[in-house]
């Protein structure tokens, strides 16, 4: 997949992770009344900020990375009629390890 842009500095491209719509007792949700998802998939970063010597900071996380993040987290951008989020990576509340992604995947 090619990414639309690359982050600058400590900056991280995520894209939203939809979660299957689940009904219980027959009652559809709209929409518009809908949580958005607070997991995503990292798409790119950037290289990372500088501490006070101006050496590179690299960052933990890396393209691929299913990650949690708050509900009013990140700035978002449609690019090609896609939605994004930009944020910083301290935003980041946490990285989903491969265990935790097989069995959020198998609800």
């Amino acid at each position: 997949m090619s990414v639309p842009i690359r982050p600058l500095h400590d900056r991280v491209l995520i894209k939203r992770i939809e979660e299957p719509e689940q009904i219980r007792g027959g009652i559809v949700i709209p929409d518009t009344a809908k949580e958005k998802p607070q997991q995503g998939e990292v798409l790119a970063v950037g290289e990372g900020k500088y501490d006070k010597d101006g050496k590179r900071i690299p960052l933990d996380v890396k393209p691929g990375d299913r990650v949690l993040f708050g509900k009013y987290s990140g700035t978002e951008v449609r690019i090609d009629d896609e939605e994004y989020l930009i944020m910083r990576e301290d935003e980041i509340l946490g990285v989903f390890t491969a265990a935790a992604q097989t069995k959020s995947a198998g609800r």
